[in-house]
């Protein structure tokens, strides 16, 4: 039987400050980088998690909610700041994706990066499901 992954505690937030949050997340980092258009332009680096590993610490008040397309996922940006460093993703209803982008120093150099080709979402989708899983 495989031991379960190593798990870190990771602090992060939004530019200004004031959305804060802590993930738990298997370490050594995994993230993938999706070519849909919204990932693509902002640059973010999908770390999904389980919600039960996600603690929103401060700005639940300063968030704002942006849907598009099918509305499934709830994107939230800091209204002050405007970068979104977490939200609710399509694929994964059930977790939260952070943007690795955003946690408290992050060497991105040693983070493993997985393509994730959005332009064949099914076939792509099959090999994340277990993400969002405890």
């Amino acid at each position: 039987m495989t031991p379960p992954p190593a798990r870190t505690d990771f602090a992060g937030g939004c530019h200004c400050g004031r959305v804060r949050f802590e993930v738990d997340a298997a370490t050594p980092l995994e993230v993938l980088d999706c070519n849909c258009s919204i990932c693509r332009m902002t640059g973010f680096l999908h770390l999904i998690v389980p919600a039960t590993r996600f603690r929103l610490l401060s700005g639940a008040d300063a968030l704002v909610e942006y849907r598009f397309n099918t509305g499934a996922a709830r994107h939230l940006f800091c209204g002050h700041c405007g970068i979104k460093s977490f939200y609710v993703p399509r694929s994964h209803p059930d977790g939260i994706s952070v943007n690795a982008r955003c946690l408290d120093g992050i060497d991105l150099a040693a983070v493993r990066v997985i393509p994730f080709d959005d332009h064949h979402r099914e076939a792509a989708m099959a090999g994340i499901a277990h993400l969002s899983e405890a």
